[in-house]
């Protein structure tokens, strides 16, 4: 296995290891434009093998930041963000342009 690859591994084991409750509040790394605790947040990310930017509303019990991380989870299945994309790992949080019609 490659260093690159078990560095990985482990950092995602230590964000596994880190419950969502014990992370500063109300700015986490990761968060998007739209605060955490706005009453409906739309969540922004890209990843270079996706075309385009994935934008998410979060559900009641989601933010920014779990999204980001369930994405960025190697062996994360089962929600369905970005097309249903199994990409995983890379994602990064940006921030959501007001779209406007021509």
């Amino acid at each position: 296995m490659s260093t690159q690859r078990l560095a990985g591994l482990l950092a995602t084991a230590l964000l596994l290891a880190v419950s969502p409750g014990s992370l500063p509040s109300p700015t986490r790394a990761g968060t998007c434009a739209a605060s955490d605790q706005s009453p409906s947040p739309h969540c922004c990310f890209t990843h270079p093998d996706y075309t385009g930017t994935c934008e998410v509303e979060p559900a009641k019990d989601e933010t920014c930041s779990s999204i980001l991380e369930y994405l960025n989870n190697p062996q994360s299945q089962g929600k369905v963000y970005c097309s249903s994309t199994t990409l995983r790992g890379g994602w990064k949080s940006v921030s959501c342009e007001s779209k406007t019609k021509p």
